[in-house]
């Protein structure tokens, strides 16, 4: 493994927004957050569990639908989208968290990973709404060790400008309000 990951945080509801194969992290994010699994070296500790665990996940068709059945776990709800609504709810990710968002008790945090168009938009949803939210580039890393720069995105400095970071040793994992999608 390359980097840095999905580290447990505190939260009462953890919200997992992924796209295409982007579900593939949550597996092991969702098993560390119910106390299911411990990973690090040395085991990272979770001091508090979600009293709440929502999966928003869609791909462009029920057959491109990846694993679902990994989340069938006791305390995680599961929502499903798909662009032709051929499974769950007609529509994007973004559709699924918007309602997700309106209700009584929205996410406290946002997980996601999938394509960038998607990240972007659910970035964007975050930051409307004030929720702390990660995202997982998935950008092309040729070398996995820093060196080529093949593998940089664009992320805000704290004085408002950007600058590149590499996704293999800096990420893939960045704080959304960060990351600079599009000028």
């Amino acid at each position: 493994p390359l980097g840095n990951g999905f580290v447990p945080v505190d939260t009462e509801h953890l919200t997992i927004a992924a796209g295409g194969i982007g579900q593939t992290p949550f597996v092991a994010v969702i098993r560390e957050a119910l106390g299911l699994r411990r990973y690090g070296v040395p085991h990272r500790e979770v001091r508090h569990r979600p009293e709440r665990i929502t999966v928003c996940y869609g791909a462009r068709t029920a057959a491109l639908l990846a694993g679902v059945d990994w989340f069938a776990l006791p305390g995680v709800e599961l929502r499903l989208a798909t662009n032709d609504g051929s499974r769950g709810t007609r529509g994007f990710v973004t559709t699924l968290l918007e309602g997700l968002i309106a209700e009584p008790t929205p996410p406290t945090w946002i997980d996601c990973c999938g394509p960038e168009p998607m990240m972007a938009a659910v970035a964007e949803l975050a930051l409307q709404h004030q929720i702390p939210a990660r995202v997982s580039l998935e950008t092309p890393m040729a070398c996995g060790i820093g060196a080529c720069f093949s593998c940089v995105a664009r992320i805000r400095q704290p004085d408002g400008s950007w600058d590149y970071r590499r996704t293999c040793v800096e990420g893939p994992v960045f704080d959304a309000a960060d990351v600079v999608f599009h000028e």
